[in-house]
């Protein structure tokens, strides 16, 4: 079972409970917009967390966080729930803490009544660090008042794995989780 050995699980969101129904070329070419009126060099080569990080480094976070924000909220009304989510409620206090705007990461939660067993939610705009920075997983992890080595993290990407690791908490891939929350 998932929750073996652990006193609390925090799940990222989009693409491990939920799929948010986002067009993120749409997104990433909105948020290069909102740059490129600002005078700043947009690379095509930049993926969207590296032109988030541009907009914060030049002041111009807040305008990105807002269009970025907008896709995403949207894209929550028709959010995709995902196999694992029918594994909850654990146990264990549960977590989320996703790299997605908190708001929209409440949308979806709500859209398929997750919301009612997730103790905590961080989004990206709910702490000034996001991962790979394991800053907003630590922050998740105490407001559930659990432990980060007694803490199992499931998520879909390196940034999810990277933010684990530098935690100091267990991680399990979404993928491989849904066979363990069986």
């Amino acid at each position: 079972m998932l929750t073996d050995g652990y006193g609390a699980i925090v799940y990222d969101l989009d693409g491990t409970l939920v799929e948010l129904d986002v067009d993120w070329a749409a997104a990433r070419r909105d948020v290069a917009g909102v740059l490129e009126t600002r005078d700043l060099a947009v690379e095509e080569s930049m993926g969207l967390w590296e032109l988030l990080t541009l907009a914060e480094d030049a002041g111009f976070g807040q305008a990105v966080e807002v269009k970025l924000g907008d896709h995403e909220r949207e894209g929550a009304w028709n959010a995709r729930r995902l196999p694992l989510a029918g594994g909850l409620p654990h146990d264990v206090p549960v977590g989320v803490c996703s790299l997605n705007c908190e708001a929209a990461c409440q949308q979806a939660l709500e859209l398929h009544g997750i919301d009612r067993h997730v103790a905590v939610l961080t989004g990206r705009d709910s702490h000034e660090r996001r991962k790979p920075d394991p800053a907003p997983l630590l922050a998740t992890i105490e407001a559930l008042d659990a432990e980060p080595d007694e803490t199992l993290f499931v998520g879909d990407s390196d940034r999810d794995e990277i933010a684990a690791e530098r935690a100091g908490v267990d991680f399990r891939w979404a993928s491989d989780a849904e066979t363990a929350a069986d």
